[in-house]
């Protein structure tokens, strides 16, 4: 075999691994999700509510919950928990509120998209009524608090005593339905709120 054929060949087997590696590389994030999802350690929380019965509330243990807001790059309105922690009691029911502001010159439609921390802590917050769960359209200037309601599984391991529900706030308004049909509920004019 000629120096140029094993030349030609070693280029081949090259261009294998190349074509290889790049296609393991995307190949890699759909993999961990599904990896993610199967351990249940993906922090995703559930996109619909959850049924609140009745359980006995364990009033031995604390668990603290910190909320953390954020918008991403581009989205101009105000959003931040009016409550930065609370302590709950496992089986407990909780309800805390989240302020935004648009203050651009144009309707905007949101939508929050939740994670927790740790990622399997996220198996065991409930959310029975979260702002989430719906697109949240605001007019220009205008406010709004909005409710999330939860309890904490009483399941949850006892090694988990704090916990971190991080939103965050994106501007879906080009992919938004329809803004005029479905307004906020939960909008207050800054003109009637003396703002």
């Amino acid at each position: 075999m000629s120096q140029q054929s094993a030349n030609n060949k070693m280029v081949l087997k090259l261009i294998v691994i190349v074509i290889g590696m790049f296609g393991f590389g995307f190949a890699l994030v759909p993999l961990y999700d599904v990896f993610c999802d199967v351990a249940g350690i993906n922090g995703k929380t559930d996109k619909t509510a959850a049924v609140y019965s009745s359980v006995e509330i364990d009033e031995s243990r604390e668990v603290t919950v910190e909320f953390i807001t954020r918008t991403n790059t581009g989205m101009p309105w105000e959003f931040r928990a009016e409550t930065k922690r609370v302590k709950v009691h496992p089986g407990e029911l909780n309800t805390v509120s989240f302020y935004v502001r648009n203050p651009a010159s144009s309707n905007i439609v949101a939508q929050a998209i939740p994670s927790v921390s740790p990622g399997t802590a996220a198996l065991y917050l409930n959310k029975t009524e979260c702002f989430c769960f719906n697109q949240q359209p605001l007019d220009a200037g205008s406010e709004a608090y909005m409710p999330m309601q939860f309890y904490v599984d009483p399941q949850i391991p006892q090694e988990i005593t704090y916990l971190t529900l991080q939103y965050t706030l994106y501007d879906v308004t080009a992919r938004a339905s329809d803004l005029t049909t479905k307004p906020n509920p939960f909008m207050v004019n800054s003109a009637e709120s003396g703002k």
